[in-house]
């Protein structure tokens, strides 16, 4: 198993840095302006040089992120187990949800701006209805599809429903639960971001959006850098989270 990791490991490494080298060599072969694409070692140089900079906004639109996430998954795990002890709140609760997931952010972002101003608020309640709905269609599923033989087994206990939530369907949910964080916490990062786009004093998003109004596509760049590096960070983060905590499940597959 180790081996297989650290040869996984090798050939991602090699995979991005090939990449980064065929950039590298065909903005200069095809003498690409750097208005239009710039070589990733004036990005890495811009985001060395300007590292304060940048690390003052990531700390502003991670924060935001991570909160948000935290909200939205609080109130989608909370949501999930509202509809498992009461099924005839289901059609109407998935409507709602489905109505805000099918929302543009777009549409979104500027009213809350103008409800809650140019802080962090806008930016958190974007987020947490960004990843809200994942959580609660996954943690849905994980509290209901339960064997029926192990219901069986508990109600022979006389289990109350908060027994059965705590010992059974919520370990049973667990994996369901780190899948939807693998897929909102890429999304938490979004978020943020087009929240920040439509007003912010601070943040990475702000930084792109001055980035691209004045067309300094280094600068651009290297803001997603960051991004793409804290979301595969992140990931890898859950991951290793999920192999502590339902290591149970991992181990049967």
């Amino acid at each position: 198993m180790r081996g297989t990791t650290t040869s996984s490991r090798y050939i991602t490494w090699g995979f991005v840095i090939g990449t980064l080298a065929a950039w590298e060599t065909g903005v200069y072969f095809w003498d690409i302006p750097v208005y239009l694409l710039p070589p990733p070692t004036l990005i890495l140089r811009t985001l060395v040089q300007n590292a304060p900079v940048y690390l003052q906004s990531s700390l502003v639109t991670f924060g935001e992120a991570l909160l948000g996430l935290c909200v939205g998954t609080s109130i989608g795990v909370f949501i999930a187990v509202l509809v498992t002890f009461w099924p005839t709140l289901e059609h109407g609760v998935m409507s709602l949800a489905i109505l805000i997931k099918s929302t543009p952010l777009v549409a979104i972002a500027p009213l809350l701006t103008i409800w809650l101003g140019f802080g962090w608020q806008p930016k958190v309640v974007i987020t947490a209805l960004v990843t809200f709905f994942p959580v609660l269609i996954n943690v849905l599923v994980g509290l209901q599809t339960i064997d029926s033989g192990l219901l069986d087994l508990f109600r022979s206990w006389r289990a109350s429903r908060w027994e059965l939530l705590w010992h059974l369907r919520l370990p049973h949910s667990l994996p369901y639960i780190f899948a939807a964080l693998k897929v909102s916490t890429p999304l938490a990062l979004i978020g943020a971001i087009v929240a920040e786009w439509t007003g912010a004093s601070g943040g990475l998003g702000r930084l792109m959006w001055l980035a691209y109004t004045n067309l300094n596509l280094p600068h651009l760049f290297a803001a997603i850098f960051i991004l793409a590096a804290a979301g595969i960070a992140l990931y890898r983060l859950t991951t290793q989270v999920e192999r502590r905590l339902a290591f149970w499940y991992l181990s049967s597959q």
